[in-house]
């Protein structure tokens, strides 16, 4: 009988946690995708001094992401903006940024379609690029 109430105390608290964390991290979910108002300019965006690290993230997002994800990864027409309140570490941690590049995403929270993987990207690429965004994240107050 003991084994039961433990278990069953259990799942009670993990559904009360589970709500929390819903009801804390919802606010901005809508049963629409973001549109496209909600894109910031390449201008808006401030972009730090960046480390050795970011700097290196930099130029491989130049040369890997930025046809869709856009200069300063402020979004294009093609894909949606990194430096947004969706993509903070505590929303999608550094390890959904690199399934997506290794694997793509299905859309989610966006109109511009599921992300492919990205052709020629290499683990020790990713890595440089995930800092590069954090980093401009942070300077952005995300």
């Amino acid at each position: 009988m003991n084994k039961l109430k433990i278990v069953g105390g259990s799942v009670i608290l993990l559904a009360v946690l589970a709500g929390v964390w819903w009801s804390t991290t919802s606010s901005d979910r809508s049963g629409s995708a973001v549109g496209r108002a909600a894109l910031p300019t390449s201008q808006s965006i401030v972009v730090p001094e960046l480390s050795p690290v970011a700097l290196t993230g930099e130029a491989t997002f130049n040369a890997s992401c930025a046809i869709c994800h856009g200069t300063n990864a402020a979004g294009t027409d093609q894909g949606p903006p990194l430096i947004h309140k969706f993509y903070i570490s505590r929303r999608h941690a550094d390890f959904a940024f690199v399934i997506a590049a290794k694997s793509g995403v299905r859309a989610h929270h966006w109109r511009f379609g599921s992300m492919p993987p990205v052709e020629g990207i290499e683990d020790a690429d990713i890595q440089p690029i995930i800092t590069y965004i954090r980093e401009i994240q942070a300077a952005n107050g995300l």
